[in-house]
């Protein structure tokens, strides 16, 4: 195994870290204007500009700190703002705008694997070695976000899924939680919770994903 320095690691991991936490916004936006909401299109957020969504403690601090305690690697962009009631039929919508954002990281995740399966396949060269340690930093990543953001806990993606699922009244409960759910989760993540919850999925996530690709 390849120990990488800190700066090797930031290296590695800076893009694909950025692409995995923007792009998941990005595509929340898009599916929300697909859906009839163009909130985040007039606020110029349907965008694959990094910097349209980078959150400075989110995408940059948090990050880092993962990096350097170890754990797992976790971090937010600013979330794209979607009214809800706009879309036409909201609570059947609201499953599909939030759905987006973990299928964008599915989607990463194959073209990271791609790209990791390509520098296998290359001759060695100095080209090689950084592009199979940023593949797999990029499956990595985006198999965290995609299993973390399913968790069925407001306001992560799958807890609006579960909105959109549930009967009404039950909807409505569980959707009161949103409140509380930033704290819940935080306290999960420094308690070790979260990561006896993830990475059982992230790694059976990332063990299909190399297995479809033959790595």
């Amino acid at each position: 195994m390849i120990e990488l320095t800190l700066v090797q690691k930031i290296a590695v991991y800076a893009l694909p870290v950025v692409f995995a936490i923007t792009l998941h916004e990005a595509a929340h936006g898009y599916a929300a204007r697909h859906f009839g909401d163009s909130t985040a299109y007039m606020l110029g957020r349907i965008s694959l500009n990094p910097l349209r969504h980078i959150d400075p403690v989110g995408t940059v601090l948090v990050p880092l700190l993962s990096l350097l305690l170890g754990g797992i690697l976790f971090g937010w962009a600013k979330p794209v703002p979607v009214n809800f009631g706009n879309l036409r039929q909201p609570k059947k919508d609201m499953l599909w705008v939030a759905a987006a954002g973990p299928a964008s990281n599915l989607a990463m995740a194959f073209g990271w694997a791609l790209v990791m399966k390509m520098a296998m396949l290359m001759p060695e060269s100095s080209l090689s070695l950084p592009m199979a340690l940023m593949g797999k930093a990029g499956v990595s990543i985006n198999a965290v976000l995609l299993v973390l953001n399913l968790l069925p806990l407001p306001p992560l993606d799958g807890g609006r899924i579960m909105v959109s699922l549930l009967p009404h009244n039950l909807a409505w409960r569980f959707a009161s939680l949103e409140r509380y759910g930033f704290f819940i989760l935080i306290a999960l993540l420094f308690l070790g919770a979260l990561d006896s919850i993830l990475w059982p999925l992230i790694n059976l996530t990332v063990g299909a994903i190399f297995m479809l690709f033959g790595i």
